[in-house]
C-alpha cells in the first residue's frame, strides 16, 4: 500500500502518546480516521486535529477490554466508510513490580486491556479485510515481548502474547492480500510511565535507551505502506533479541544490573 491517500485506518489507544502521534501521521498521508480511546474529552479534541487537516474522522470512546464496544466501533467504521484498510492494535498501559508484589488482579486486567483489546479488534476486522483481499493489521507490541526486564513482568506477558498472536496471524493470512505485523518500540516519551507508576503498588525504574512517540509513528505508518513482520524503531533494539537468544543467561545478568542501576537513580516515594 505505497499510498494512503483515502485508506481507512483504524487506530485503537489514540486519545495520547504513540495512539495519537500514529493518527495524526496517517492523516498527513491522507487516510481516513477511525480512533478510539476511554478519553472521550482528548479524542473530541484530536478528531478536530484531524478534521482541520483536511481529513474524515470517526471517533467513539470505546473500553478495548470489553469486545461489545471494539466490534461496535469496527462495524459502525465500515459503515461510515465502507471498507477497513489498516488496523492498528495500539490501546494499553503498564503497571511495574516484582512478580509476587503484583496483585493478580493487575495481571488480569492488564491481559485484557492490551492482549484481549487486539484479539477483539483482529477477530472483528479479519472477516472484512478477507473479504476485501487486502489490508494490514499492526500490533503494537514492545520490546520487552522478547525480552522481559526486572519488574516488568505483567506488562511483558502481554506483549510477548501479542507477538505470539502476529506470528499465528502472518501464516494464516499467507495468500489472502491481509498481512500481520508487530512494532517493537523501546521505552517512550509518553505519559505511559505516569500511568504505570500510578497503577502500581511496587516501585519501579524504566531501564534502557528512549525515544519519541512521533518515531514510533512514523515506523507505524511506514509498516502500512510497506508491511515487514517485524519492526523495530529503535533499531540497536535487535541487538537484544539476538543477545537473548545465543546468551539468555548473560542478559539476566545484565538485566538485574540494569535494574539495580536505575532503582538506585529513582527517588523512591515519599516516607510519612
Amino acid at each position: 500500500m505505497p499510498s494512503l491517500a483515502g485508506a481507512v485506518v483504524l487506530v485503537t489507544g489514540a486519545s495520547a502518546g504513540i495512539g495519537r502521534e500514529t493518527a495524526l501521521e496517517f492523516s498527513r498521508a491522507g487516510a481516513r480516521l477511525a480512533i478510539c480511546a476511554r478519553r472521550w474529552d482528548r479524542l473530541e479534541i484530536l478528531s478536530d486535529v484531524i478534521r482541520a487537516l483536511g481529513n474524515e474522522c470517526l471517533a467513539m470512546q470505546v473500553d478495548v477490554a470489553e469486545r461489545d464496544q471494539v466490534q461496535a466501533f469496527v462495524d459502525a467504521s465500515v459503515e461510515r466508510y465502507g471498507r477497513l484498510d489498516v488496523l492498528v492494535n495500539n490501546a494499553g498501559y503498564g503497571v511495574r513490580g516484582r512478580v509476587e508484589l503484583t496483585d493478580a488482579a493487575a495481571f488480569e486486567r492488564l491481559m485484557r486491556v492490551n492482549f484481549l483489546g487486539s484479539v477483539y479488534a483482529c477477530q472483528a476486522a479479519l472477516p472484512i479485510l478477507r473479504r476485501q483481499g487486502a489490508g494490514v493489521v499492526i500490533n503494537v507490541s514492545s520490546i520487552v515481548g522478547h525480552r522481559a526486564m526486572p519488574g516488568g513482568a505483567a506488562y511483558a506477558a502481554t506483549k510477548a502474547a501479542q507477538i505470539s498472536l502476529t506470528e499465528a496471524l502472518r501464516a494464516e493470512l499467507r495468500g489472502t492480500g491481509v498481512t500481520a505485523c508487530s512494532v517493537h518500540p523501546v521505552r517512550t516519551d509518553t505519559e505511559f510511565a505516569e500511568v504505570a507508576a500510578r497503577e502500581s503498588r511496587a516501585p519501579g525504574a524504566p531501564i534502557g535507551p528512549q525515544q519519541t512517540p512521533q518515531q514510533v509513528a512514523r515506523a507505524i505508518v511506514e509498516c502500512a505502506r510497506r508491511p515487514r513482520p517485524e519492526v523495530h524503531p529503535y533499531r540497536l533494539s535487535r541487538l537484544l533479541v539476538w543477545l537473548n537468544a545465543l546468551a539468555p543467561g548473560w542478559v539476566d545478568a545484565w538485566a538485574a544490573r540494569a535494574a539495580s542501576r536505575a532503582a538506585r537513580a529513582t527517588p523512591g516515594p515519599p516516607t510519612a
